[in-house]
């Protein structure tokens, strides 16, 4: 069997995930062990429903916005009733194209760090753990900081493998280093190929990227979840050739630039371009991704 459970986000440019149920059942019947899902929904019978199939669940959720918590509340208490073992969220979007300028960034970084702030206690009052993912925003000493700034058992990380890359970061090094803050994950394999203004980045099927996934897990406490994110979805282009994307990096040093374009250079290849394939087709490829990473592991 599987060691996979699957995340919602791996259908991002599928249909719409309306109810956990449904996708409770759809990953059942691919083989995954379980799930990451936003809590939705008749959340009790996804709790039923996966305890009688020895399933577990982890629940996708948004952190508090404009410093008001209610909404972020009550999708924990969701979680909660759905029997999720966790709850992930992200800060934000990818770093180098959402800013450009390190005032919006630092704005950004603020904003988010409030909404932390927000998000813990609740986390701890329902005693469910709340899983930061590394989301191409924070770099890996950034979300270190953050969690080292907390004492809470019920705050840590959604370790995603390939996200880093984008920030010109190894990936062994930043899951060797987010390790052991990681309550859950987003397993991926990563292909990368060169263009004009820096690199492409694409998730790849398990085992066909350059990865080393085997030594990633590796570095994983056996009780965290492995979830499948196998995004289909054309390369996404890394600038980091170009002045806008250095503007929000002022720590990162050239040896850093130089690392990750000798990743570049040592593993490309080309990459698949799937965005403008009939609609059924895109829909087979992904179904085809996914099944093909749960039957790898």
């Amino acid at each position: 069997m599987t060691r996979l459970g699957i995340a919602t986000t791996s259908y991002i440019n599928g249909d719409p995930i309306r109810d956990a149920y449904e996708f409770l059942e759809h990953a059942r019947a691919l083989g995954a062990i379980g799930i990451q899902a936003p809590p939705v929904g008749d959340v009790a019978k996804v709790r039923e429903r996966a305890a009688s199939l020895g399933m577990y669940v982890e629940a996708i959720v948004g952190l508090p916005r404009n410093n008001d918590a209610a909404q972020f509340e009550k999708t924990v208490q969701n979680a909660k009733a759905m029997g999720a073992t966790c709850v992930r969220a992200n800060c934000g979007g990818r770093r180098y194209e959402d800013f450009s300028t390190l005032a919006d960034f630092e704005k950004f970084r603020a904003q988010a760090l409030n909404a932390i702030k927000l998000a813990v206690p609740i986390a701890e009052k329902y005693k469910i753990p709340l899983a930061i993912e590394n989301h191409k925003d924070w770099t890996v000493e950034q979300q270190i900081a953050m969690f080292k700034s907390y004492s809470s058992e019920y705050l840590g990380a959604c370790l995603d493998f390939g996200n880093n890359l984008a920030l010109c970061e190894d990936p062994m090094e930043t899951a060797e280093k987010l390790a052991p803050f990681t309550i859950t994950t987003h397993v991926k394999d990563m292909g990368v190929e060169p263009y004009a203004d820096g690199f492409l980045l694409s998730e790849l099927r398990l085992g066909e990227g350059f990865l080393d996934l085997k030594k990633m897990v590796s570095l994983l406490r056996p009780s965290v979840r492995l979830n499948l994110e196998m995004i289909t979805r054309d390369p996404l282009k890394i600038p980091c050739l170009t002045d806008r994307y250095w503007a929000t990096f002022p720590e990162m040093k050239a040896a850093q630039l130089a690392h990750a374009l000798h990743l570049v250079q040592q593993h490309a290849t080309k990459l698949p371009r799937v965005m403008q394939l009939p609609r059924a087709e895109l829909l087979r490829v992904m179904e085809e991704n996914n099944k093909a990473c749960l039957a790898f592991m």
